[in-house]
């Protein structure tokens, strides 16, 4: 029997919040936050730099009982102070836990390698002696390959920082392979690659609030696909030569 999803939607208390002034409630997408209904399998969240997706992430992490840094519910990593964003949430949830969730975050991955290292964690459930003995990708997808056994809840900040347009490749299958196994993924990203992972569901943060969109729509893929298709006039444009001053 499919229980998925694990985290069937969220929003903000009605009235919860008593000042929209500061940081991070005055970031539009998060004052005008819907209630989202999150995809059983995959969900991503778009928008450019600054429009709060991270944010949002990162206080879904924390409201699920994860650090900000990232790992899953047991790791105790010295962390930066509190999203009191998470405070205002409201959820709807299966009635069956999932059995596992873990937050990776590309930006802290060198913060959860030391602390795995420090507790003695990493050869045990991560295939390998130490995370800072490989690549920043191939920690990254070590942590996928090894650590995420299915039937779980996972949060991905930007992965595509960590890894080349090959390994996303690589990262699609994983997540595939995890989603067969009764997993729940809720993904921050930039990557055109990742967003076509089939049947997401796509939310765009920006100026206007949180809306869903096609994968057709979004800006990694208007821009991607434009760029690609005419990367030589494109690029003479961007980079126009100075003018013969003599």
């Amino acid at each position: 029997m499919d229980f998925k999803p694990y985290l069937q939607e969220i929003g903000i208390k009605e009235g919860s919040i008593e000042s929209f002034e500061n940081y991070p409630f005055n970031i539009p997408a998060i004052r005008n936050m819907p209630v989202i209904k999150f995809h059983a399998d995959v969900t991503f969240i778009v928008g450019e730099n600054g429009s709060g997706k991270s944010t949002f992430i990162e206080s879904l992490a924390q409201y699920l009982g994860i650090s900000r840094e990232g790992g899953s519910k047991h790791s105790q990593i010295e962390e930066r102070p509190d999203l009191s964003l998470s405070d205002h949430y409201k959820s709807s949830k299966s009635y069956r836990k999932p059995a596992d969730y873990f937050f990776l975050r590309a930006e802290s991955l060198y913060n959860l390698a030391t602390y795995l290292d420090g507790v003695g964690e990493t050869a045990k459930n991560y295939g390998i002696d130490s995370l800072h003995e490989c690549s920043h990708g191939e920690s990254f997808l070590a942590v996928m390959a090894n650590r995420l056994g299915g039937n779980g809840l996972y949060l991905f900040d930007e992965p595509e920082a960590a890894l080349s347009p090959t390994r996303q490749l690589t990262a699609l299958s994983l997540i595939d392979n995890l989603v067969k196994k009764n997993s729940q993924f809720i993904i921050a990203t930039h990557s055109p690659i990742l967003l076509a992972y089939p049947n997401a569901k796509i939310y765009q943060f920006d100026e206007s609030g949180i809306r869903e969109v096609k994968y057709e729509d979004t800006e990694p893929y208007i821009i991607t696909k434009s760029f690609l298709n005419n990367h030589k006039p494109m690029i003479h444009n961007l980079l126009k030569p100075e003018e013969d001053e003599s």
